[in-house]
């Protein structure tokens, strides 16, 4: 009996430990001198020698200090779609490359902290796989750098499930709906045709597409110089590249995306109301650009 208490004893304080503990958006990997060009090679290669799929690159803001290089794997991207709230943005991950004063440092997403919030009560259910995902991508970075210092803000991990900016702003569970389609068929191949032309000056990063279940998931740069990333990013901080690129999700017949002032804020939660303030304008024209790539 004694022993069957302080087991139970013990796992309530690591359960209290766990939700209560504050996580960060990004974890750095490190800095190095090599050249941005050469950086993306090494960390593609180490994705890929450990069985991670490498999706896409992309230079935010056309800027060539700046990189992106997206990835996902498949024990992470078939149990995120389980949960079918647009559990399967949580499938791609990112990390996010800087080069300044010489030096190219180096961070990805934190997956605790993207998959507790875009998962939300669903993240306990599949936790040891989530769990696998993060130390097996650590050891895969370890070959790139040594640092895995957390930075970009903290927020309670218990938060994250029911995390917003403010009072009255929006939650994960209040996408906007950008279109919807006569088939899951039909809106894959308008989304896709307008990102390869470029529609409202938009890119195409990367595609997720799972057949069966009909739904797929678009990466999308905001390449438009007076209201995309060339606007917005250096205003809130180049340093969470890996934030980008935005996202469409069609599930079915529907196209939605985040709200802005949720995902922006998720991304960047150390934002002032003073410097929210100053783009504004940020979160409507995000989604007028990806009203466009999916208009018929």
């Amino acid at each position: 009996m004694k022993n069957l208490i302080l087991s139970l004893l013990a796992a309530l304080i690591f359960t209290h430990f766990s939700t209560a503990q504050e996580l960060s958006p990004y974890i750095k990997i490190g800095e190095t001198t090599e050249s941005i060009q050469q950086t993306t090679e090494n960390i593609i290669n180490a994705l890929k020698s450990n069985s991670f799929t490498v999706l896409g690159t992309y230079n935010p803001m056309n800027k060539s200090t700046l990189k992106v290089i997206t990835f996902t794997r498949d024990d992470l991207k078939n149990t995120v779609a389980k949960v079918i709230d647009r559990g399967a943005l949580a499938a791609v991950f990112k990390v996010g490359l800087v080069q300044k004063d010489g030096k190219v440092i180096i961070s990805y997403v934190n997956p605790e902290y993207l998959l507790r919030a875009y998962l939300r009560d669903n993240y306990i259910t599949f936790e040891s796989t989530f769990k696998k995902f993060s130390a097996d991508l650590r050891t895969t970075f370890s070959s790139i750098g040594h640092a895995f210092i957390p930075f970009g803000g903290t927020i309670k991990a218990d938060k994250l499930k029911k995390y917003h900016y403010k009072i009255m702003m929006p939650y994960f569970t209040d996408p906007i709906t950008l279109n919807e389609f006569s088939s899951f068929e039909e809106g894959v191949r308008v989304i896709e045709n307008n990102l390869k032309a470029h529609k409202a000056k938009t890119a195409l990063v990367y595609k997720l597409v799972y057949k069966t279940d009909k739904i797929a998931v678009f990466g999308v740069g905001l390449l438009d110089k007076e209201d995309g990333e060339a606007y917005f990013l250096p205003k809130i901080g180049e340093t969470h590249v890996a934030a980008l690129p935005y996202e469409i999700i069609l599930q079915g017949k529907k196209a939605t995306m985040l709200h802005g002032k949720y995902r922006i804020a998720l991304h960047w939660p150390e934002l002032t109301m003073g410097t929210f303030m100053k783009i504004m304008s940020t979160p409507g024209d995000i989604e007028d650009m990806l009203e466009e790539v999916c208009k018929k």
